[in-house]
């Protein structure tokens, strides 16, 4: 019996480092769980050809009627610039969460002879090649190294329209989170109208990659544009025309009044008093001469 004991030992002994190694590999596998899960899922960048047109809530009777087509992406910049006013741009996500923000400000970028184009000139580049595609094409390009910014080409060579504000309006929670994994730990919490109020920040908060470049935004089935059949057209009177920022180094070009946002919205990222005085300042003209018809049926000329 004692033999018998001494082999039964000798064969459970190499157990305890088997068993050992079990349980550094349950450590290991709880490492890597742990990092997997505070890793950023990576966007795909991948076209998905064929994709059927996603649905929203804009959507009535499962039509897609409110998304704008190519038609009304193929007007020159200037007129784009204020088209695009009111309008929501749409994200959708990987898992079918969408995102959605009223546009309330944006810039034209003639190209040609607007010094301040990244197309300026008839200038071709590997970065800028959407601004030369057809009207509706998606142009991202970073700055700074680390930020982002969405343009959308029109018609004429070169010239696209940035996208500089947005008036969130679904998702904000998600919103909220993406810009938060942009900024320093204990940062103060965003307000709504903090959120997208700026051509970087709306693509942290919508979540726009890099990679949407040169996508159409009249086909693309992870973003594109709606018209709000609740919100009427931006009138002349509300649209405010200020001098684009950030490009006092191009002279005469720095100038031209080729910034466009809604009049006292509060997502609009820098407001421009000067110009806003000057736009009431047209009503006031506009509104000199009106007839009045009095009570008797004659019309009479009153001043204001």
């Amino acid at each position: 019996m004692a033999g018998r004991k001494r082999k039964l030992l000798a064969l459970t002994v190499p157990a305890a480092p088997e068993k050992a190694a079990d349980k550094h590999n349950n450590r290991t596998n709880l490492k890597l769980k742990v990092s997997a899960a505070n890793t950023k899922k990576p966007v795909q960048c991948e076209n998905a050809p064929g994709a059927e047109t996603e649905r929203s809530r804009y959507f009535t009777n499962n039509d897609p009627q409110h998304r704008l087509g190519e038609d009304f992406f193929n007007q020159p910049c200037l007129s784009l610039s204020k088209a695009f006013l009111g309008k929501v741009l749409v994200r959708r996500c990987a898992d079918g969460t969408e995102l959605r923000g009223r546009i309330v400000e944006t810039e034209a970028y003639l190209g040609g002879d607007d010094k301040a184009s990244h197309s300026a000139g008839g200038k071709r580049t590997e970065r800028n090649t959407a601004m030369f595609m057809k009207p509706g094409t998606i142009y991202v390009y970073p700055i700074y190294g680390i930020y982002l910014c969405m343009n959308v080409s029109s018609e004429g060579e070169g010239a696209a329209v940035l996208l500089r504000s947005l008036e969130p309006l679904q998702g904000q929670p998600i919103m909220r989170q993406l810009r938060a994994a942009r900024r320093k730990e204990g940062a103060r919490q965003l307000k709504d109208k903090e959120l997208c109020n700026g051509p970087s920040k709306l693509c942290q908060a919508l979540d726009i990659p890099r990679c949407f470049d040169r996508r159409d935004l009249a086909s693309d089935p992870e973003v594109w544009l709606e018209r709000d059949p609740n919100t009427n057209p931006a009138e002349p009177h509300d649209i405010v025309s200020a001098p684009r920022i950030g490009i006092e180094s191009h002279g005469e070009w720095a100038k031209k009044p080729w910034r466009f946002y809604l009049r006292g919205h509060p997502c609009v990222s820098v407001v421009n008093k000067e110009a806003e005085r000057h736009l009431s300042g047209n009503e006031m003209n506009d509104l000199g001469l009106s007839d009045v018809q009095s009570d008797t049926g004659q019309h009479n000329v009153k001043r204001t």
